[in-house]
């Protein structure tokens, strides 16, 4: 049989199918299973076995080490693992990745028994394929739908493989395959093969799925597979090599360990395969490879090298500070890392742990601006406008990650947070705006030495202290979900209001008595009109809170209905006119 040019676009078509499927597989899979990765991340910290099986479970759940090998560039970039944990977890994706070689070599089952030939992708694989068009075309949920996706990507791939498998049958007969495969018998030019190989279609599982493949001819010899196999460790590198371009020192160094690791353990055992090819003539070297052959090759190299590297992971450490060292200049490091766009429940993790670094800059932002007001320093104020410049930092990369998160398939409750960090970032950045408004009256004050009466001190401080608490309540709101405290600011906000307008009173009485300036009147004001805004802008931070609680993103009904003929909220706003009472004058 020679090979014509039908079998040869049957055989493109396939590997296309095969690489089409395995890729929508894997990325199905990673949504499917992204809510667990959160959790899991937890448990890095607990020593290197823990770090080594979560890599491996990973991996063999989402069907790529390059896919969690860029997942751990993008969350040490992120500062979510330390270098020293991400070591752990790249030997063990190495070692899950075996993973879907196993599977692929159920197609090469052969034998006449039913239940055995039920084993055979080519038996169930129709009825996965029709499983997963009825999940994906009429179902709702996205889980449902991603279930679907898996089970598309998997009949695909596997008719893809068994396509390719029928399109090469006839490549054994030809001489010159038989003459290629020979030059493969040259362990270097093997490893140089599976390295190009893997290094092009960006995939080690892929690029062993297709050796799996080439040995249905019965023309690739263990002698040839193994090196090629070796080689494609490497070359699977690549895509974490490329997603650590601009990224820290420390994402660099994670994917020079994923390098080192396939480079140094590919070295030893290839050394050692060399002399034992030299000294001692093997007939399994020389004997045709199997699916099921090559899959376990590739298993048994991948836990040689874990087994040799693991107990080397800190000098694996130190080999990579050394190749990526410290720059002489501190480094900025990014907040926020679109790496984690790929699995969009961490990067909203992330989101809200960078929301709440930006919460506790705008509520320290906040007491330093009502300090200022009552004690002006150089100092003082040089903080609190860098405190708002890295609020408004904050604002401008969480919006606009926010907004990328928002195109990913989210779940409804995803959905529903990434919306709630959208609203609750724009009141934090205006909370810092106003203490700098705050600091700018001081700042005129001490310029034009504008003094207040006692009177109007003493009305301030009961002012700021009350504004103060609603910060408190809105920052534990959001920082504790604590519905409780979203609930106590409602009835303290209406209070400011009210001491607002008293207050404002009382000034222009004091203006009628002469008891004040006009200069230091207009400060008066502005002051007032600032911490009004600020305890405006808590009320809709701890009101968001109550609406995502209730699955309702209706801010001003959440408002009616928490002041409308309620008992507690009277209850409280009574408790607040009694500790934020003014004396009269």
């Amino acid at each position: 049989m020679v090979l014509d040019i039908f079998d040869l676009l049957t055989m493109l078509g396939g590997l296309s199918l095969f690489l089409f499927g395995m890729n929508v597989m894997g990325q199905a899979l990673e949504r499917r299973a992204g809510g667990k990765f959160r959790s899991m991340l937890g448990k890095f910290t607990t020593g290197r076995v823990a770090g080594l099986l979560t890599g491996l479970a990973v991996t063999a759940v989402i069907q790529s080490s390059s896919a969690t090998t860029v997942m751990v560039v993008g969350f040490v970039n992120s500062g979510l693992m330390t270098l020293r944990q991400a070591i752990n977890v790249i030997m063990g994706a190495n070692v899950g990745t075996t993973v879907t070689a196993w599977i692929l070599s159920l197609s090469g089952i052969d034998s006449g028994n039913l239940f055995v030939q039920l084993l055979k992708p080519a038996a169930f694989t129709p009825v996965l394929a029709l499983a997963g068009i009825i999940l994906y075309l009429f179902c709702k949920g996205g889980k449902k739908k991603d279930t679907g996706m898996i089970l598309l990507g998997f009949a695909t791939l596997m008719f893809g493989m068994e396509t390719m498998s029928k399109a090469v049958s006839g490549l054994g007969e030809l001489p010159a395959f038989q003459k290629l495969f020979l030059l493969f018998q040259n362990p270097i030019l093997g490893v140089l093969a599976g390295a190009i190989l893997t290094a092009v279609i960006q995939s080690s599982s892929a690029s062993v799925g297709i050796l799996q493949v080439l040995a249905v001819t019965g023309q690739i010899s263990y002698g040839a597979a193994i090196p090629i196999i070796m080689g494609q460790n490497i070359g699977t590198c690549v895509t974490a090599m490329i997603s650590s371009v601009g990224a820290n020192k420390n994402a660099k160094r994670a994917a020079m360990v994923h390098l080192s690791f396939n480079t140094i353990g590919t070295l030893v055992w290839l050394s050692v395969f060399l002399v034992v090819h030299a000294f001692w003539d093997l007939p399994l070297l020389d004997s045709p490879a199997s699916l099921w052959g090559i899959a376990a090759a590739h298993s048994v190299f991948n836990i040689l090298c874990t087994v040799l590297m693991l107990p080397l992971s800190g000098f694996l450490e130190k080999l990579v500070t050394k190749m990526v060292p410290d720059a002489k200049k501190p480094e900025v490091y990014a907040e926020l890392d679109e790496r984690l766009l790929a699995t969009p429940r961490v990067a909203l993790e992330r989101c809200r742990a960078l929301t709440a670094e930006m919460a506790k800059t705008a509520a320290a932002a906040l007491k330093e601006g009502i300090l200022a007001v009552q004690k002006y320093s150089p100092e003082l104020a040089e903080s609190i406008r860098e405190k708002e410049e890295k609020t408004d930092h904050y604002e401008d990369i969480l919006s606009t990650y926010l907004v990328k998160l928002s195109a990913k398939q989210l779940s409804e409750s995803s959905s529903a947070q990434e919306a709630e960090l959208l609203k609750i970032i724009g009141d934090f950045e205006r909370i810092a705006d106003h203490a700098v408004n705050l600091l700018e009256s001081a700042e005129e004050m001490q310029e034009k030495e504008l003094v207040l009466t006692g009177a109007a001190l003493s009305e301030l401080k009961v002012l700021s202290s009350a504004v103060n608490e609603m910060m408190d309540l809105a920052l534990a709101a959001f920082l504790k979900n604590d519905l409780e405290s979203a609930f106590t600011a409602e009835p303290l906000e209406q209070l400011i209001d009210r001491l607002k307008e008293q207050l404002r009173t009382r000034h222009i009485l004091r203006l009628q008595r002469a008891e004040c300036s006009i200069g230091a009147g207009f400060v008066w004001s502005d002051l007032l009109t600032d911490l009004e805004r600020i305890a405006d802008h808590c009320s809709n931070i701890a009101a968001c809170i109550t609406d995502i609680s209730h699955n309702n993103m209706n801010l001003h009904q959440s408002l009616r209905e928490i002041r409308h003929d309620n008992e507690a909220f009277n209850q409280k706003l009574q408790a607040f006119a009694e500790k934020y009472a003014i004396e009269e004058e």
